[in-house]
């Protein structure tokens, strides 16, 4: 069975993160789910950006000076829906402007904008009525810890908004996934969702909540996640790693583990831009972790690459 493409903020690769036309462009070229990540505005609003932050994407600085934290960052939670509707998005880009990616798209003449959760749930609906072809959804909560000690608990809004466009049953094409594995326990046991739920696994040192990541990559902590979830997003790098002296590429277990458990394992992020240690190409990548570790799914910035050479392996 071949691995569901998950296109990682839409088609990532090719236009600025999370924007429409990004999600129309990964549909196009055959991804079979569409990311969204989800943080609240100070009107409560839920919006798709994929950080807590408005910097790093937007014009926000030069729209709102001052309107900074004492960090130096601006944050979607000091700035209504309105005011989040007038800023331009851009191409990600680092601390002093310059690109993240310099290869990606750099034009400053169109004009791209952010949009609500609901707005794009619409959005998706109305590509697959046009065009008769089925897509899934994959959204995240982001930082739930972090939005309560903003003052909003944005899950039951979120799980709300899924409902309201018929997403409810298990069957339903969506993930759920998060970093947090209380708010997971929680979404599942105290919120009753059936949704399908994915573990988010990352790196202590990001900060994306206060789980510790390491015991869920073991055996014993794997068992326990799949009393919960239905799988987990590992971090590419906890997959494989790369012998000494010699080079070769080898598992470190962990799909082999997750599979036991009965989870399912969908890693992320798979770049033709920025390729991991050990590979010299992107199809070498992807041939790895598909054909060797055997992946249900993979989180990608270029959906038409892997669409491509998941079709050439299975037709």
């Amino acid at each position: 069975m071949r691995p569901v493409v998950i296109a990682h903020r839409g088609a990532s690769g090719y236009l600025p993160e999370h924007t429409l036309p990004a999600k129309a462009l990964a549909y196009a070229m055959g991804a079979d789910y569409l990311e969204q990540d989800v943080v609240a505005a100070r009107d409560d609003a839920l919006v798709v950006l994929h950080d807590i932050h408005l910097d790093r994407v937007t014009d926000v600085a030069r729209r709102y000076p001052g309107r900074q934290r004492q960090d130096g960052r601006y944050y979607v939670r000091d700035f209504d829906l309105s005011e989040l509707k007038s800023l331009r998005v851009h191409e990600r880009s680092n601390a002093d402007g310059s690109p993240v990616y310099p290869g990606r798209f750099n034009s400053t003449d169109e004009v791209f904008r952010i949009q609500t959760f609901a707005e794009e749930l619409d959005f998706v609906q109305t590509l697959q009525g046009a065009n008769e072809r089925a897509v899934g959804i994959y959204p995240e909560i982001k930082r739930p810890q972090w939005h309560r000690h903003e003052g909003v608990d944005i899950t039951p809004q979120f799980l709300g908004i899924l409902a309201d466009f018929g997403y409810e049953e298990h069957s339903d094409p969506v993930y759920v996934q998060c970093f947090d594995a209380k708010e997971l326990q929680r979404i599942r046991r105290e919120l009753g969702c059936r949704l399908k739920l994915i573990q988010l696994i990352g790196e202590d040192s990001w900060g994306e909540s206060s789980t510790p990541y390491a015991p869920l990559r073991a055996r014993k902590g794997l068992e326990r996640l799949a009393r919960t979830v239905d799988g987990i997003g590992p971090w590419i790098r906890r997959a494989y790693r790369v012998a000494r002296g010699s080079g070769e590429i080898r598992s470190t277990g962990l799909v082999q583990r997750a599979h036991k458990a009965g989870l399912a394992v969908h890693p992320y992020t798979f770049r033709a831009d920025e390729l991991p240690e050990g590979f010299a190409s992107f199809d070498a990548l992807l041939a790895f972790f598909i054909d060797n570790l055997a992946i249900d799914g993979l989180f990608t910035d270029f959906p038409d690459r892997v669409v491509q050479f998941v079709r050439r392996i299975s037709p």
